[in-house]
């Protein structure tokens, strides 16, 4: 299966605290600034704070709006007003300032590693051949579409559904049925296989199905957009194959679960043996399937949407041969539009970066070059970031942040009213065995195997699925791997994993505003601290409750308590569905639950933390009018400042199960006593809750 499709897939098991990427077309070059927040190199910032002189940057706070009426637009209202979003972009904020550093980072070690000789083989070969091919767009353009030229008439052999069994299980295919290897939900030490529903262009069902006037219209472009990439690789009767491709995709769209049922674990945790999915789905072989792909030994899959798979293979053998084929071609181009000619890459930028997203402009291409040499070989140049732009003290202050957050859990956990002492101690032994990675991983991938050569970008970008392919097939006999991360370190983001119960910051996240180790204590709780709070409460929310400290999925929840959290988490569902980013479409509580138990007992985490801090260092001076407990709310809210294009925010409600990043900060803020006791808010403040109204679950 491709690469997209495996990380829908492990995105079901993997709780993030950032926002989803925003959809690309996935000698040093100097950048214009101008346009984007202020984040600067901390490198350059002489033991001074990076943001203003402790922390925050006041210049984008608006004063005129009280506190309690709209917090976000208190201290971000100025930004908000005044910024516009880069004409390359869906969304900006403080993650894609970040991310833009590290592009320029990334940018100028590639650029380093190509100022020496390399030898074959080597990782600078590797990682020159890669970008040098990206970058060589003269190249591309002469080669047109010449470079799909074998694996389409691969494809146009395929005689019967027996052949399209393989074609759809190779891992370069979109196909109705993902496949992904994951530690194994029943036994954590060892891996399994998990199968999910998959096979549509279009990044959800709503895009098929909705009769919204915005949504007709995508279809309509996506079908003009099928139509084009077909013409561009020479297919004749590129109109009506369009329309069966687009129907056959409908079909599935139909059958598939919405986003907020795919994350229900207890729904999409269905062991099976290789026989019971043979009797569930018999109209597909998943015996050759399986084969084909190196997994014929394996004992047990894990079927996500069971009725889906068999549904959906029942369409497989109900559809004509010719229209799968088709089906084929037009996914192997669209799937690598990027990895070929300006005409390829241009029709792809104008379907799904501007016409879903908004965005007006492509990247600069030594942008997109840096960011998929991030994408496809970051460990290779993870450890040159590292030793340029991770200190070892950074690492020291985390593991005190870290410590101080699990602490305070602890004595939430301990102090907690509505759980009994049985679930209590079973929650404690889970904290307890936390295991917090931070910066960069101890055991860094092998490339030996990887073949990268010179020109071939097509060739390269498959040769890297089949590369990480093989080594997860490689894995799959052996003990969990517990050494490893699921991205570089140069990466913006941070996670928690379930099945291994584990925390995940890389360096990346590492910066000012979420750290800055010259900064305002009060600022690092809020922030960093309020993203370590977050992760760790994944492990609590309404799927991560659900495994246990080995990450086995086990019900260690009495009755009482888990009617009492439901109780609790039922009324933020209901909180959070009253929120209406754009007209007509709110938050769909249910699907965002998980983020926002993340984020509200992560900020009430930080909060505890940072009150232990102060017991500890004394009561901390009031800054340019502004006390300790300010500062920290103040310091969650700059780091969720951003703006999104309507179309880019219509896609993340659909799909995204993080809320928009306005609610990250109001729709906290308003459920923790301490805010409303640091800024003064009253019940005729528009954000008010009564006490009886506010949720705290952590």
């Amino acid at each position: 299966m491709n690469r997209p499709l495996l990380a829908t897939s492990l995105a079901i098991i993997l709780s993030a605290c950032g926002q989803q990427s925003e959809p690309e077309s996935s000698v040093a070059v100097e950048t214009d600034s101008s346009s984007t927040p202020d984040v600067v190199d901390a490198t350059a910032t002489n033991n001074q704070p990076e943001l203003g002189t402790w922390g925050i940057d006041l210049q984008y706070m608006k004063p005129e709006i009280a506190p309690g009426d709209d917090f976000a637009q208190h201290i971000n209202g100025k930004w908000l007003d005044t910024f516009e979003i880069p004409a390359d972009r869906s969304s900006y904020g403080i993650f894609l300032a970040l991310r833009e550093r590290s592009t320029e980072q990334v940018n100028a070690i590639i650029n380093d590693l190509g100022e020496s000789e390399a030898a074959a083989g080597s990782l600078e070969q590797k990682v020159g051949d890669y970008y040098a091919a990206w970058m060589g767009i003269d190249a591309l353009n002469e080669k047109g579409a010449g470079p799909l030229s074998s694996h389409l008439n691969t494809i146009d052999t395929i005689e019967n559904h027996q052949g399209l069994v393989l074609a759809l299980a190779d891992i370069h295919a979109t196909a109705p049925f993902g496949i992904g290897i994951i530690p194994d939900p029943a036994d954590t030490t060892k891996y399994t296989l998990f199968t999910s529903q998959s096979g549509l262009g279009m990044p959800d069902r709503e895009y098929y199905l909705s009769e919204e006037d915005n949504f007709v219209e995508f279809r309509a472009a996506y079908r003009n957009y099928v139509i084009k990439v077909q013409e561009l690789a020479g297919i004749e009767n590129a109109a009506d194959k369009a329309d069966a491709i687009i129907a056959l995709e409908t079909q599935l769209a139909e059958l598939h679960w919405t986003p907020a049922e795919s994350r229900d674990i207890q729904k999409v945790y269905n062991p099976m043996s290789p026989e019971q999915l043979a009797e569930l789905a018999p109209e597909y072989d998943w015996a050759a399937a399986l084969e084909y792909l190196g997994l014929s030994d394996v004992p047990s899959i894990v079927v996500a949407q069971p009725d889906v798979i068999q549904a959906s293979a029942k369409i497989f053998v109900e559809t004509p041969v010719a229209t799968w084929k088709d089906y084929l071609n037009f996914h192997f181009i669209s799937d690598n539009a990027s990895n070929l000619s300006e005409e390829f890459d241009n029709a792809e930028f104008e379907f799904f970066d501007k016409t879903l997203n908004g965005i007006e402009e492509k990247r600069e291409r030594w942008k997109r070059g840096a960011d998929f040499v991030n994408d496809n070989l970051g460990e290779a140049v993870g450890q040159i970031y590292i030793d340029r732009h991770f200190p070892p003290e950074a690492k020291q202050q985390m593991d005190e942040l870290v410590a101080n957050l699990r602490a305070a859990l602890e004595e939430r956990i301990g102090e907690n009213e509505w759980m009994d002492e049985e679930t209590k101690a079973a929650a404690l032994t889970k904290l307890a065995t936390f295991e917090p990675r931070i910066g960069f991983t101890s055991k860094w991938i092998d490339y030996d195997k990887l073949d990268i050569r010179s020109g071939d970008m097509l060739g390269n970008a498959l040769r890297v699925n089949e590369f990480d392919w093989n080594r997860q097939v490689e894995q799959l006999a052996g003990p969990v791997d517990r050494q490893e991360w699921p991205y570089p370190p140069q990466t913006v983001n941070a996670s928690y994993n379930p099945l291994l119960n584990q925390i995940t910051f890389p360096a990346g996240i590492l910066q000012p505003p979420f750290f800055d180790p010259y900064a305002d204590p009060a600022v690092n709780y809020g922030a960093i601290g309020g993203v370590i709070g977050h992760e760790i409460g994944h492990g609590f929310d309404d799927q991560g409750r659900r495994f246990d400290e080995a990450g086995k999925i086990r019900d260690w929840w009495t009755a009482a308590a888990d009617e009492a959290f439901g109780k609790r988490s039922g009324k933020l569902v209901e909180q959070y569905n009253g929120f209406s980013p754009i007209e007509d479409m709110n938050i769909d509580g249910q699907l965002t639950l998980g983020e926002n138990i993340g984020d509200l007992g992560g900020l009430e985490m930080a909060y505890s933390a940072y009150q232990r801090y102060k017991v500890e260092h004394g009561e901390p001076p009031v800054i340019d009018g502004f006390t300790g407990d300010q500062r920290f709310f103040m310091s969650w809210a700059q780091v969720w400042r951003a703006k999104a294009r309507e179309d880019a925010t219509r896609q993340q409600l659909l799909t995204d199960p993080h809320s928009p990043p306005e609610y990250r900060i109001n729709g906290v803020v308003r459920n923790i006593d301490a805010w409303y006791e640091a800024f003064d808010v009253q019940p005729d403040n528009a954000m008010y809750l009564p006490p009886e109204e506010r949720v705290s679950i952590w």
